[in-house]
């Protein structure tokens, strides 16, 4: 006995639907999928920027501050100086903090962590002081600037400037002898304190 099959479109047409709806997913390409969002280097905010500078030969520490809580805007930031002696060579490091949070966020160890895209840049103006060489280097032999060198001559007074620079170009002209002139690179934070040689 021959079985003849006939479609009943109110019979299996729920059932052919519910088919397609599970066969869709499996239809997906694995090209479509959207793309990974791209890796953010977020910028951290920087409140306080410390300098502190220790003889060579022993001596008293001198210690320079800006500190801006509120960022760009708003207040102004709380620049303290300090004095230094004479005729003296002096080690520095530089300390960096995000004070907005309890404890404070240290930066600067964020910036020793990714030292190959970090370096600091040091000018100062007026007389009697100036930024001598780097006392640091990241894994490829690059300056860094959380240590560094100043020296002293006869009295005088001025202002000391502190740049970090994300991603410079390290390899570029007088980059590496501390020339900011062509590291190009973004600026994460550019202060001025005053100092006093006497």
């Amino acid at each position: 006995m021959k079985t003849e099959f006939v479609f009943h479109p109110k019979k299996w047409g729920a059932a052919v639907l519910a088919l397609l709806i599970l066969a869709l997913p499996a239809c997906k390409d694995d090209d479509e999928d959207p793309p990974a969002p791209p890796i953010v280097n977020e910028e951290e905010l920087i409140t306080t920027v410390r300098l502190t500078m220790v003889p060579a030969l022993g001596g008293d520490t001198a210690v320079f501050d800006w500190f801006d809580l509120d960022g760009d805007g708003g207040n102004a930031p709380i620049i303290t100086g300090d004095t230094l002696l004479t005729g003296t060579v002096y080690n520095a490091t530089v300390l960096l903090l995000n004070e907005t949070g309890n404890p404070a966020d240290t930066i600067s160890n964020e910036v020793a962590d990714e030292a190959e895209a970090h370096q600091f840049f040091f000018t100062t103006t007026g007389s009697g002081l100036s930024w001598t060489a780097y006392g640091d280097v990241d894994a490829n032999g690059n300056p860094i600037g959380l240590a560094s060198t100043w020296t002293t001559a006869g009295a005088g007074s001025g202002s000391l400037s502190v740049v970090l620079r994300h991603e410079p170009d390290k390899t570029a002209s007088g980059v590496s002898n501390g020339d900011i002139t062509n590291a190009g690179g973004d600026t994460d934070i550019e202060v001025s304190i005053p100092f006093l040689v006497q």
